[in-house]
């Protein structure tokens, strides 16, 4: 009985992140529905860290033999709030100094 073996390419460090993104690029092209990868890239321009969480969870999903068809918009859903439970919550806040407004003189050069 023969056995194929695939050995990872030995590459730098930028070869090596070129050759992960292409391995996901390939399971998205594969696993998720055209609108749902539209809604994916959507989020990544707000929230890149979040898309990064969910594509790769997908790809693990897809290893581990968890995906038998293409990703729905439900499961992208379920995917995105799993996500949002994970990661840490985040309060930003402005803070407005009215001293330093008033202090302000430009006004003063009319």
């Amino acid at each position: 009985m023969e056995v194929e073996i695939q050995i990872k390419p030995r590459l730098n460090k930028s070869g090596c992140r070129q050759w992960k993104r292409q391995n996901i690029q390939y399971y998205l092209k594969h696993l998720v529905k055209m609108p749902e990868r539209d809604v994916l890239n959507i989020i990544k321009l707000s929230k890149p860290e979040k898309a990064t969480m969910v594509e790769n969870m997908i790809c693990r999903m897809a290893q581990m033999g968890q995906l038998s068809t293409k990703i729905s918009e439900q499961e992208l859903i379920q995917l995105l709030e799993s996500v949002n439970q994970q990661m840490p919550k985040s309060s930003s806040t402005v803070k407005f100094d009215r001293r330093r407004a008033a202090l302000d003189s430009d006004e003063d050069d009319l």
